[in-house]
């Protein structure tokens, strides 16, 4: 059993390898973290050292793409020996590469880990009878896999705990007596708080410059009659495109405060004062970086939130329709940008618009 789980640890790690290589085709740029913190290890009951031990780690990570974090750093832990007649302690020390796959990208991330390295085991214990060894040091492979899950208070600083099997090589005197190599398995949970920095920061907003229309002469003008009224001459307010750093977090379909000003000021003094408005279309947009489904999800997320603010701000229901067109429209192709300069580039793209759908005729 041990075996097939080890195996398993190793070619999660080489398939995560493989994964980035596709994943450097796509334009994200994710932060990189620091993520110090303390664990508690439950060592391999061969090794007969006190079943519970608070240790530390320090632990550095990138955010590879939309659902993988890769992070490589050190960890130890230490125990007394838990045998009668029997002195010292058991050093476990840990340096390893995970690779973490997640599943949400929101506050709270949920992941799976698979992870490679090198353990160093130093199994320091003698006997108070006889004053022989019982133990040696070893340096060997480490693999270790686990769960765990992260937890954003806001863009720079987080939690992440996480649960892990770890195996390595160990030598230490078992049943027989006599010092030799074994495999073993130790539990580790993990806390650690996470530091973010290296996140884009969101561009100013930049309104794309129209292409320049060459006009046509004009015919000679032809007198028709003139056609009935069908609606308003002139529209009761323009098109608001308000961009989505403005009005939210980083990844979050909440509303800053700043963004609740920005709505206030620009629709909803406008709504009112417009009761000829008798429907507004609300529009969210996304870029094309991450997953297309998605990025259609969380335009949709943030269109409806944008309606409820309105709504809660005393505009009815009944003149609002919000819906999201995800990446689908862009105003910027950037193509050929990638990395940072195309998260700025592609800027004008992250966006909620609205505008008037329905507008009762002048009397």
């Amino acid at each position: 059993m041990k075996k097939n789980l080890i195996g398993f640890a190793v070619a999660s790690a080489f398939a995560f390898a493989a994964s980035t290589a596709s994943a450097a085709e796509v334009a994200y740029d994710g932060a990189w973290y620091a993520l110090p913190g303390v664990n508690v290890m439950h060592a391999d009951s061969d090794l007969e050292a006190e079943p519970r031990s608070v240790g530390g780690f320090l632990k550095f990570g990138k955010e590879i793409s939309e659902h993988w974090d890769v992070q490589i750093g050190l960890s130890h832990n230490s125990a007394d020996s838990d045998l009668q007649g029997v002195s010292g302690k058991y050093r476990q020390t840990l340096f390893g590469v995970d690779a973490l796959y997640f599943f949400s990208r929101d506050k709270f991330r949920p992941f799976l880990l698979a992870g490679v390295g090198a353990g160093r085991n130093n199994v320091d214990y003698t006997s108070d009878v006889t004053g022989a060894d019982l133990g040696d040091k070893k340096t060997s492979w480490m693999a270790n896999v686990g769960f765990g899950a992260q937890y954003l208070f806001n863009e720079n600083f987080g939690l992440q705990a996480d649960l892990r099997q770890v195996w390595s090589r160990a030598e230490y005197a078992g049943s027989s007596g006599i010092i030799d190599t074994h495999t073993i398995s130790n539990t580790y949970l993990n806390l650690g708080a996470i530091f973010r920095f290296g996140a884009p920061k969101p561009a100013p907003v930049v309104e794309p410059t129209p292409e320049p229309v060459a006009v046509a002469p004009e015919p000679e003008p032809v007198v028709e009659p003139a056609p009935a009224p069908v609606g308003p001459a002139e529209p009761a307010f323009e098109k608001v495109t308000l961009s989505s750093e403005v009005l939210f977090g980083f990844d979050k379909d909440n509303l800053k405060e700043e963004g609740k000003a920005k709505l206030n000021a620009d629709v909803v003094e406008k709504m009112k004062a417009h009761p000829e408005v008798e429907l507004v279309l609300i529009t969210g947009h996304t870029d094309r970086i991450g997953d297309e489904t998605y990025n259609q999800k969380l335009s949709e997320r943030r269109a409806n939130t944008v309606k409820q603010y309105l709504i809660s701000q005393g505009i009815e229901e009944s003149r609002l329709h919000a819906v999201g067109k995800g990446e689908s429209e862009p105003v910027v192709e950037c193509a050929g940008v990638r990395g940072k300069k195309a998260i700025e580039c592609l800027q004008p793209n992250r966006r909620v618009v609205v505008e008037i759908e329905v507008q009762r005729a002048s009397e």
